[in-house]
């Protein structure tokens, strides 16, 4: 227990590390680069923001594995695997929308030990460690008691391919007429984080990699609330779907996108 406290001082410090770096640089220009399709989009700042999260785990934890968005996997010796974004919501990061993040989680033999997720433009850090709980700023948090579709705020995220998309729409179409309302901020992580504070009851998307849900989902479940698959078998983080929610609207959103 002692190394993933040590595990989580490593994370927050990098978060915060890398959230200064994305905010002194968010109205500066920019060099903007194109992955996998037109929409998808990395920056100088994603890229310098991993570096700096990177070279702050291995300062002292040299011996872990690490998987990150842009360098992709680099195994070592340990099994111990960070897995990180260093900047969800890089499209809305170069548009200067604020809605953004940081995302380190650890696992451990395909088990969530830890995430930490950092929205500089709120100073807002949240943070989890399995059977601990769920924090934000150090303060617990705890998801909503909204027991019904219709009375709850739903989120979602469209994925860059465009059979994904015309698949999502149907589930934005059907969600959007028996809640209260759907958002679609661009930021899968904070997404995840706002369920685990109440501020959001339930979330779905597609075409989601790790580093997008890792930590998220753990904040989630340690706040009380359900993580599944769309078809509700358990989830896997290394696949591309997800279903979040308070817990209590779980099985009346799966029923209603999946219908």
């Amino acid at each position: 227990m002692d190394d993933i406290k040590k595990m989580k001082e490593i994370a927050v410090i990098a978060a915060r590390r890398s959230g200064k770096l994305i905010m002194d640089q968010l109205n500066e220009m920019r060099h903007i680069e194109h992955k996998d399709g037109i929409n998808n989009l990395v920056t100088d700042v994603d890229k310098g923001s991993e570096k700096l999260i990177i070279d702050t785990i291995r300062e002292s934890f040299p011996e872990h594995t690490i998987l990150a968005e842009e360098s992709g996997l680099e195994t070592r010796t340990d099994e111990h695997t960070w897995v990180i974004d260093p900047l969800d919501g890089t499209t809305n990061y170069a548009h200067r929308f604020p809605f953004f993040c940081v995302s380190i989680a650890v696992m451990f033999e395909g088990k969530i030990l830890l995430g930490v997720v950092y929205d500089p433009t709120r100073d807002e850090l949240f943070s989890a460690m399995a059977g601990k709980g769920a924090f934000m700023n150090d303060q617990p948090i705890s998801v909503s008691n909204r027991k019904t579709v219709i009375e709850s705020l739903i989120s979602t995220g469209f994925p860059y391919s465009q059979d994904g998309k015309k698949q999502n729409l149907d589930y934005f179409t059907r969600m959007l007429g028996k809640s209260q309302a759907v958002r679609r901020p661009g930021a899968a992580a904070l997404d995840l984080c706002y369920v685990a504070c109440g501020r959001l009851d339930g979330f779905w998307e597609l075409g989601l990699q790790p580093w997008d849900t890792a930590a998220g989902t753990l904040l989630v479940e340690e706040a009380g609330g359900r993580i599944t698959m769309m078809d509700l078998s358990e989830y896997d983080v290394f696949k591309k779907e997800i279903l979040g929610s308070n817990s209590y609207i779980h099985d009346e959103m799966q029923g209603l996108l999946c219908k």
